[in-house]
């Protein structure tokens, strides 16, 4: 190709130069180079509640459900409310009044009872509204569950969760005295067993009986389905066993 120059002189030089820079320059307060008026950047909603992950597991022949999140451990919140409506459960969290909450950030898991039309064997669409956080999950449905509605046997339970290796186990007893697990291992191709710390002599509980409920981990479990929790190592918990519900 042949390069063409063009000599100008004068004048007529810094005319050229004029037309040019006027034709490549934008007007001020154009964010497009077309000439309109940019608009400014939407400003983000402060009231918008935080997305947070949550997890969910079958208790309690499916008559509860445990619903995981992270926050201080001392602090666990209470469901509020539940409700069931094309398909999903709606859940709401609240926060415990007048607590002194440490500052640490675990797993917790919040008991919410099962309400009438949800079966259990079906997949489960959950939603988890609390203050200033939402959060959403699917819990996959396991057969043979006895579902809503009916007494509980106050025996205990567990159920698996999204998360691999993490299940949520559910007890019976003095609210005041929840067991402390130790250790949690797989002891087996498709057994885990949670050892409790004895507690001690001079432990004094109150008289009730309250559902307890805690998030536990555990490696190295080789089943998927099938697999049996044992709980040992105090007077309460002596070799007791109970099917993890659900898939790992």
């Amino acid at each position: 190709m042949t390069r063409r120059r063009m000599v100008f002189s004068g004048f007529g030089v810094a005319a050229a130069l004029v037309l040019a820079l006027s034709g490549c320059a934008t007007p001020a307060g154009s964010g497009d180079g077309g000439g309109g008026t940019a608009e400014p950047a939407p400003t983000p909603d402060a009231s918008a509640p935080v997305a947070v992950e949550v997890d969910a597991a079958w208790l309690d022949d499916g008559r509860s459900i445990g619903i995981v999140t992270q926050g201080s451990s001392t602090c666990i919140p209470m469901a509020e409310d539940a409700t069931y409506a094309d398909g999903v459960l709606t859940v709401t969290l609240v926060e415990p009044e007048d607590t002194a909450c440490t500052r640490d950030l675990v797993p917790r898991v919040s008991l919410v009872g099962v309400p009438e039309g949800v079966d259990p064997a079906e997949d489960l669409d959950i939603v988890v509204d609390g203050e200033a956080f939402r959060g959403e999950t699917e819990l996959d449905g396991v057969t043979g569950l006895a579902g809503p509605g009916g007494e509980t046997q106050y025996a205990p339970s567990a159920g698996w969760t999204d998360t691999d290796g993490q299940f949520v186990v559910l007890t019976w007893g003095s609210s005041s005295c929840p067991p402390v697990f130790r250790e949690v291992v797989a002891t087996g191709p498709a057994e885990v067993t949670a050892t409790v710390e004895e507690p001690p002599a001079d432990q004094v509980c109150t008289m009730d009986m309250a559902p307890r409920a805690a998030v536990l981990v555990v490696d190295g479990v080789e089943a998927d389905d099938g697999v049996e929790l044992v709980l040992t190592g105090s007077p309460e918990f002596t070799d007791v066993r109970t099917p993890i519900l659900g898939s790992n």
